[in-house]
């Protein structure tokens, strides 16, 4: 079973992801991941994963300051 489908489970997301939901480049989620905006999460392999909450409290503070 992948562990995006146990319960309590927290969903991670890549950073391709992350980007849809912002509408910006990949690599703009990682330079926001090296400035301490985001909190990326390390894979064994070496790739960035994001937690949802925070991607989404992100989103919401995102947007209540463009608008």
């Amino acid at each position: 079973m992948d562990m995006a489908q146990l319960p309590g489970a927290e969903v991670l997301l890549t950073p391709k992801e992350v980007a849809q939901r912002f509408h910006v480049n990949p690599k703009t989620v990682t330079r926001w991941a090296k400035a301490g905006k985001l909190t990326a999460i390390r894979t064994l392999g070496g790739h960035r994963r994001y937690r949802e909450s925070e991607v989404l409290e992100r989103l919401r503070e995102y947007k209540e300051s463009s608008s």
